[in-house]
């Protein structure tokens, strides 16, 4: 590499707040009062909070020096396969914090917040554009309460049909938390395992389908960044004994404006749009897993619902087959809007460009690395892409080691371990917001820790060596874990 990003500089530690303050100090000036001084009943507050008595620039340099031991989307690339890290655009953070929105409180009536109910009655319309179904909900709060919310509505299905079920496929390249969602509504899960492709084939679901099955759960894209090739048929499997199709959307990112779900036999679809639609990922939340849903599923999506008469937009629950509320209010709604901003500000075209080019990076990745690094399904992938470490298993040197070296490199590690169906796999997802000149970057970082693999070995396995904390006793930590406060 010309010139490597990571390096050493002025990073301070830092005391804890307690530990600075200091008797008397203060970081404002109070006015003086113009009533007579009430002192408080000490019995009943006693000394007060213990709060320590800090400057302003005491407060600025802490929060400051604290602020460059993180490395975020804004600090570099972040190639977190299966959780689309992506850049997102500031605007639709200005968006969300206009006054109309931030300071709507949720218990208005109708009247007065037709601003709101409008803009998250046409996001749900886009979602239903966008992913092809029939109607969408945005109550979900995240993505695995989306599936559960998928996983109710097939139960609610069921049910009113007089053929309540049992059991659930779950294939392994699935999302983790597809089985937990599915035996939450009193399924089943039925593991079946991809084939030699990474890809579910139809026999292997024939052979699991039966009547008491109340349908699949796929991920698609799957989790090893594959599309699968026989989701029309295997939907076809599905219907033929009366089972329905939920479809794991967390990796929309890679087909929107390219699939049509619903034409491919998805019955019912959750979305991530912490992922895909523009709000920064990680951190705890919040989130947002709108379902989208066909015909065959509408009349049982979540209460209230908006509904639009004569231009005016209000809240209804008049629709008896409704699985009811499933969130306080109607979900995080400040991440709709900037759902909401990331679609009109990118347009049809813009959304479709944006899921090609996070599959030309993922393949450029691919091609690039394919001859250092082990790739277990060398075919076209979507917007991820998983070597594992089987080439470096000469030298003793394992994807972690790969992981710590690459932040000595300027570069957030990218998921590791993950999916479990490769051993030591190493999951790569550039986004389609990274350019070309960075992730040239990443895969001359990646191929030189690679030849650093065979010619010293101990470096990588004593890495990271540039980052503020050193790599930690993991097997230790492991054994005997510190519990105290």
């Amino acid at each position: 590499m010309n010139k490597n990003l990571g390096t050493t500089g002025l990073i301070l530690n830092e005391p804890l707040l307690w530990e600075k303050g200091s008797k008397g100090r203060t970081g404002f000036s109070v006015p003086e009062s113009d009533v007579d001084a009430s002192p408080l009943d000490s019995e009943l507050v006693g000394d007060g909070p213990d709060f320590p008595d800090l400057s302003e620039v005491d407060v600025v340099r802490h929060y400051t020096r604290l602020s460059t031991w993180n490395f975020g989307v804004d600090t570099g690339m972040y190639p977190l396969g299966s959780c689309t890290m992506k850049y997102n655009p500031k605007t639709n953070e200005r968006q969300a914090r206009l006054p109309g929105f931030a300071g709507a409180h949720p218990l208005l009536p109708p009247q007065l917040a037709q601003g709101a109910l409008e803009l998250m009655y046409k996001l749900e319309r886009y979602l239903d554009e966008v992913t092809g179904m029939q109607a969408t909900s945005l109550q979900p709060a995240a993505g695995a309460h989306g599936e559960l919310a998928g996983m109710l509505l097939i139960y609610a299905y069921h049910k009113h049909r007089g053929d309540q079920r049992s059991k659930i496929i779950i294939p392994d390249t699935a999302h983790g938390t597809n089985p937990a969602s599915a035996a939450l509504c009193g399924y089943r899960p039925v593991p079946v395992k991809s084939n030699e492709n990474g890809v579910l084939s139809v026999e292997t679901i024939e052979a699991v389908m039966d009547a008491e099955t109340a349908g699949i759960m796929v991920t698609n894209p799957n989790t090893i960044g594959l599309f699968e090739d026989h989701i029309r048929e295997i939907c076809r499997v599905i219907h033929d004994k009366g089972g329905l199709v939920y479809c794991d959307g967390a990796n929309m990112n890679a087909i929107m404006g390219i699939v049509d779900m619903n034409e491919i036999g998805i019955d019912v679809l959750h979305l991530n749009l912490h992922k895909t639609f523009s709000t920064p990922h990680g951190g705890g939340g919040p989130g947002s897993g709108p379902v989208c849903v066909n015909d065959k599923l509408e009349p049982f999506l979540p209460v209230p619902r908006i509904v639009e008469k004569d231009g005016q937009y209000n809240l209804s629950e008049d629709f008896p087959r409704s699985i009811g509320k499933l969130d306080t209010f109607h979900g995080h709604f400040g991440v709709m809007i900037k759902a909401y901003s990331y679609i009109m500000s990118m347009g049809a075209a813009g959304l479709k460009k944006a899921s090609q080019l996070s599959v030309l990076n993922a393949n450029y990745i691919k091609e690039r690395l394919k001859s250092t690094y082990h790739l277990p399904h060398d075919r076209p992938c979507m917007h991820e892409v998983v070597f594992n470490d089987q080439n470096l298993q000469a030298y003793k040197i394992t994807t972690l080691d790969v992981a710590k070296r690459l932040m000595d490199y300027g570069f957030h590690p990218p998921t590791v371990y993950f999916p479990l169906v490769v051993p030591g796999a190493i999951m790569i997802e550039p986004t389609e917001t990274e350019c070309k000149q960075d992730i040239d970057r990443f895969i001359e970082a990646m191929q030189q820790i690679a030849q650093e693999a065979k010619e010293d070995p101990e470096l990588l396995k004593s890495a990271p060596h540039r980052s503020k904390v050193r790599r930690l006793d993991e097997t230790t930590a492991a054994r005997k874990p510190c519990l105290a406060n």
